[in-house]
């Protein structure tokens, strides 16, 4: 059975909307960290997400992959780009990295399908 990565992302967006409004402080907390985060600064918005998205997979983190790699496409990342940052993450993790590498991969083509 293969991951969903739309319905990962989905499912995560939904149970943080019940975080929400049962702690609205962590939340908007978390918000503001990401938002301040990521954006445009010495590095760009794209590469701030290319290193989240490398992170994401280091850490094992299936739902980082799917909301990394759907901004990344929504900021116009290309599958080239996107293996160039991942290629990083196999030469620093190794074959962990490389299972996860995959994932993102597949991430990527189910998001560019929709």
């Amino acid at each position: 059975m293969s991951k969903s990565y739309k319905e990962i992302t989905a499912r995560i967006s939904k149970n943080a909307a019940n975080l929400a409004r049962e702690n609205a402080p962590v939340m908007q907390g978390f918000r503001q960290l990401s938002t301040s985060a990521i954006a445009d600064g010495v590095l760009s918005m794209k590469q701030k997400e290319f290193i989240a998205l490398a992170i994401g997979v280091a850490q094992r983190c299936d739902g980082c992959i799917g909301f990394h790699v759907k901004k990344l496409i929504e900021l116009g990342a290309t599958r080239e780009e996107i293996v160039e940052v991942l290629g990083v993450n196999v030469y620093m993790g190794g074959g962990p990295a490389l299972m996860y590498v995959a994932e993102a991969l597949h991430a990527y083509d189910e998001f560019k399908s929709a």
